[in-house]
């Protein structure tokens, strides 16, 4: 890999360079701060750029920024004798890949170049990424739970990415995690023209090894902020870096609902064994007709069914001719405990036949979770 270094410091440059060029890297040395960052890009044509000397001054980042949006193509990696929490959030936001500590740590420098290698290497070479959204038929469905847990699930294998569009009242986050986001679908909408796989990375909420979700705003009405068309340039960016996109709908269909079934591989309306449900995916299903969605892409999820209730499988299998039903048991407490902590139901109730039932509908969606996961999922693992 070709790599720039620029560093105001002579003995830095030096000692990088025997790093790299032990492995194999062809390295150019700028002495100076990063005022040449544009000189040296231009000098050396580099895939890689290492800035030394920066410090924690996030008016500095302005031409970290310039750069990057200049030439997205080149990964960029601050090295900084102090950081803040604050700077590495800017940072990546700003297009940066990774910020190490000066003066440069052998294993660490080795370890984050080889990381970047390994993500230009496979960057065209992965399959893209399958869509799947969890819409509710009406409110109160359970449409939250089964999306976060069936992602989670579908995490032990793969990369996956939860996408909260109940932009008003999400609260996807809090069913598997006591996390607080630092950023929200909003953020990502208002950084739309700058968005790239670093700022997604810095937007959304690691919550198991292989699993992030990117929440729904905290502010209502900053709700306002996401439109149709940031739905597509999420998804591009997203579907280079996860196995699966997954999205939490909300009970509407509007313009930014529809953007997500176009795109979706899959449709999980959810809904329960009562009679107003099944007038709202009636209503669901001559939508989805209208628009053209083969009924393959759709299979409605029929929450909380305990069996013996006034309308049973046989009773809903009639009102809804041609319709593919999965039935998720009833959960009783076991999932209410799960929400209520906060924590995947495959953690408090392994044997569950709830945590079966999604263990195997997260299997149709990705039938080869035998096989050894992705680079990116293995990625992931070691992060």
């Amino acid at each position: 890999m070709k790599i720039a270094i620029i560093s105001p410091n002579p003995n830095h440059l030096q000692d990088m360079r025997k790093i790299l060029e032990a492995r194999s890297h062809v390295v150019s040395l700028f002495e100076g701060g990063k005022s040449r960052m544009q000189w040296a890009v231009e000098k050396a044509a580099p895939e890689l750029l290492l800035v030394d000397g920066m410090c924690c001054d996030l008016q500095e980042l302005a031409l970290v920024e310039k750069l990057t949006l200049q030439h997205p193509a080149i990964a960029v990696v601050l090295l900084c004798a102090m950081q803040t929490p604050e700077f590495l959030i800017h940072a990546m936001r700003a297009g940066v890949r990774e910020v190490l500590p000066s003066p440069a740590d052998t294993t660490a420098l080795e370890a984050a170049v080889e990381r970047i290698a390994i993500k230009m290497a496979g960057k065209h070479a992965r399959s893209p990424g399958q869509v799947v959204a969890f819409m509710p038929c009406k409110g109160g469905s359970g449409a939250t739970f089964l999306a976060t847990n069936i992602a989670y699930q579908l995490s032990r294998e793969r990369s996956v990415l939860l996408i909260d569009l109940n932009l008003q009242f999400g609260d996807a986050l809090s069913y598997v995690s006591d996390l607080r986001p630092s950023s929200s679908m909003a953020d990502v909408a208002r950084d739309i023209s700058r968005l790239d796989a670093s700022l997604l990375a810095a937007s959304v909420v690691p919550v198991a090894p292989g699993f992030s979700i990117l929440p729904a705003p905290d502010d209502l009405s900053r709700a306002l902020d996401v439109k149709a068309e940031h739905i597509d340039a999420i998804l591009q960016v997203a579907l280079t870096l996860y196995d699966f996109v997954v999205f939490d709908l909300g009970p509407r269909i509007d313009t930014l609902a529809i953007r997500v079934l176009d795109r979706a591989d899959r449709i999980f309306p959810v809904l329960q064994p009562s009679l107003p449900h099944i007038r709202n995916v009636t209503r669901l299903m001559q939508v989805f007709k209208s628009l053209g969605y083969a009924p393959g892409k759709v299979e409605l999820l029929v929450n909380r069914s305990a069996g013996g209730g006034e309308i049973g499988l046989s009773d809903m299998r009639r009102s809804l001719v041609g319709a593919t039903l999965t039935i998720i048991p009833d959960g009783g407490k076991d999932v209410d405990a799960s929400i209520n902590r906060g924590v995947p139901l495959v953690e408090m109730a392994r044997g569950s036949a709830v945590v079966k039932r999604l263990a195997e509908i997260a299997h149709t969606l990705s039938p080869r979770q035998e096989t050894a996961p992705g680079f990116i999922g293995r990625l992931f693992r070691r992060a």
